[in-house]
């Protein structure tokens, strides 16, 4: 999957505009997938998920960086966040959709943080860029309802 260079352009440059602030806006996005989601909170069981915590913080600034290392190798997402795909799917076997609730709390930050910004057309650009490391990130459909040799679900 390819971006078109227009989206390409788009999501570059606001990700520039966001600059060391990425993090902030990953925590926050966290914080209100916690609120608009609460089933999301049961990835999350050992840590203080209260706003601002420095937990939350932390994992917050995990995703910045995971994200903005998507965005500095938009061709090779795949490859890109192939760890992060293996962690996800067979050590945590977070469930996908949660990758997709978390995109949209991203989207509603930065809306709500860069209102001039935000354009119908940079919307759009930012959805099929989350779409692409969301895409990277979920089991291939070989591993989905796959059973190891121990009988888990991988």
């Amino acid at each position: 999957m390819e971006l078109a260079p227009a989206d390409r352009a788009a999501v570059l440059a606001l990700w520039r505009k966001l600059g060391t602030n990425v993090g902030i806006y990953t925590t926050e996005a966290l914080e209100r997938i916690f609120v608009a989601f609460p089933s999301s909170k049961t990835y999350f069981l050992h840590l203080n998920l209260s706003p601002g915590s420095a937990q939350v913080r932390a994992h917050g600034q995990k995703v910045a960086e995971a994200l903005s290392l998507a965005m500095n190798h938009l061709d090779d997402l795949p490859h890109t966040l192939s760890a992060l795909r293996e962690l996800h799917t067979h050590r945590l076997r977070v469930d996908p959709v949660f990758f997709k609730q978390l995109c949209h709390c991203l989207l509603v930050t930065l809306a709500r943080h860069y209102p001039g910004d935000f354009s119908p057309n940079m919307h759009a650009s930012l959805v099929k860029f989350l779409n692409h490391v969301i895409s990277a990130l979920a089991p291939s459909s070989g591993q989905i309802g796959r059973v190891d040799a121990e009988g888990s679900c991988v």
